[in-house]
């Protein structure tokens, strides 16, 4: 690999310091909920030097409070890795949701979690394989190239090919739902979510990751999508190897390219910028729309820019299915005038449950006034041809709204049917992908399949 695009095929950076590898690992529910316990006590801890730090300067806001708690929920959930760590991930990627400070520590679960040790990896292989990786690959190095919330990167080498070999955290995959019941006072207090609305995300979160952690569905989705997405231009992915993959690894190609961060410190030129947006584009919105499933994790490790200037897709593991009674009332909305048909639209929002049966007239007034400006800024890229990701005044509009609209009152009960928390992570980080390549694409070269009448 090129000693200035030092990536692995997971976006890693692979030429800065490196993270200190893990030596163990907590997997029994014992171990793990020691661990939050442990963490709790540290966080009750930050609020209480807080609040004597208020006494003496009533007028001290929340930023250190919130770097503090921030710092020992990450070292936590890093250390746990799995699960928890992933709703960090996911979390640190909604910028509507979180304070700043932790959006800037959960970040790092994107690119830098720490690694787990070679003993740890070798157990691994002797589980599934009943073999060292050495008597496996020709090559294999034992120190990985990059570390994320549910598993880490090896490079290999196997008859002259360079391969990827991403291995599952011990763990990981028997954990996802105890974790999440651990991780829920902690979610509850950042997030300020009803109980009945964090009941809903956090068991829609349960279902992806219970997919997400078997390598073997991965395998299947990832040669089944980069098979049907295999005649979009720009866009090129890994051969992957079952014979070589288990339920917790996975062996595919090793993809030579920079990820986001890297790519845009070259300084591109527009042209390219367009390029890698439009590829993103037309790879999002070609599942959406034709194959009625997405991938559903659009953080910008699971892409690379390679070196002739295409768009390369390394992860497959979060896959959306939407069904029909979500599709066609969500995408009607967005790409139509069905907008302006009140009658139609309160329809469509009963079908999407945004506006409840049982909703007093002034509160359909009010949910439809709310959500038809939500749809109507979602759907700008929708209604023309083009539409340039540069502006910044457009993504202003949209985070003074969620600001806006996480501050009512009637907003703290659950609305909204379950499938719009993948639909809406996946859009709003495409979107968010797209604003940092400042990028200009055509919006028109997958419309969706719409009906005007509900």
């Amino acid at each position: 690999m090129e000693e200035n695009s030092k990536v692995s095929p997971t976006g890693g950076d692979l030429s800065g310091a490196r993270t200190p590898e893990q030596n163990s690992i907590p997997t029994t529910k014992v171990e793990r909920s020691a661990k939050f316990v442990k963490t709790g006590i540290k966080i009750g801890g930050n609020y209480i030097k807080h609040y004597s730090k208020k006494l003496f300067n009533p007028n001290l806001d929340r930023s250190e409070l919130n770097e503090d708690n921030a710092a020992d929920i990450y070292q936590s959930l890093s250390e746990l890795k799995g699960s928890a760590l992933k709703v960090a991930q996911m979390l640190s990627m909604d910028k509507n949701l979180l304070p700043q400070a932790y959006v800037d520590k959960f970040t790092q679960s994107q690119y830098n979690a720490p690694p787990l040790s070679g003993p740890l990896i070798v157990q691994t292989f002797k589980k599934y394989f009943g073999k060292n990786p050495d008597q496996i690959y020709d090559k294999f190095n034992i120190r990985s190239t990059n570390a994320a919330s549910i598993g880490q990167v090896h490079q290999a080498e196997l008859n002259g090919k360079k391969l990827a070999v991403k291995i599952q955290y011990p763990g990981v995959g028997d954990s996802i739902s105890s974790d999440l019941k651990l991780i829920k006072p902690f979610a509850f207090r950042m997030l300020g979510m009803s109980e009945r609305e964090l009941d809903v995300y956090m068991k829609e979160v349960e279902e992806r990751l219970l997919e997400e952690t078997d390598y073997e569905l991965e395998v299947r989705r990832s040669v089944e999508f980069s098979e049907a997405c295999a005649n979009l231009d720009n866009v090129v992915f890994p051969t992957y190897y079952p014979e070589l993959s288990s339920k917790r690894i996975i062996t595919m190609d090793w993809l030579e390219g920079k990820h986001l961060k890297e790519f845009l410190a070259t300084n591109p030129s527009q042209e390219l910028r367009n390029r890698i947006g439009q590829a993103l584009w037309d790879f999002y919105n070609f599942q959406q729309h034709e194959m009625r499933a997405v991938h559903a994790d659009p953080h910008p490790g699971n892409f690379m820019i390679t070196p002739g200037g295409k768009l390369g897709v390394i992860d497959f593991g979060c896959i959306k299915v939407m069904p029909d009674d979500f599709y066609y009332p969500f995408f009607s909305l967005t790409s139509t005038n069905l907008l302006d048909n009140k009658e139609e639209t309160i329809k469509a929002f009963r079908q999407l449950d945004m506006i409840h049966h049982d909703d007093s007239p002034a509160q359909v007034e009010f949910y439809y006034t709310q959500y038809k400006e939500m749809i109507g800024l979602f759907a700008l890229p929708y209604i023309t041809d083009t539409f340039d990701f540069s502006q910044a005044a457009f993504f202003d509009q949209l985070y003074s709204f969620g600001e806006r609209i996480s501050k009512m009152p009637e907003f703290k009960q659950a609305r909204g049917v379950k499938h719009f928390i993948y639909v809406n992570r996946t859009n709003f980080g495409l979107y968010n992908i797209l604003h940092e390549l400042k990028a200009e694409v055509k919006t028109d070269t997958y419309k969706p399949h719409v009906v005007l009448e509900y």
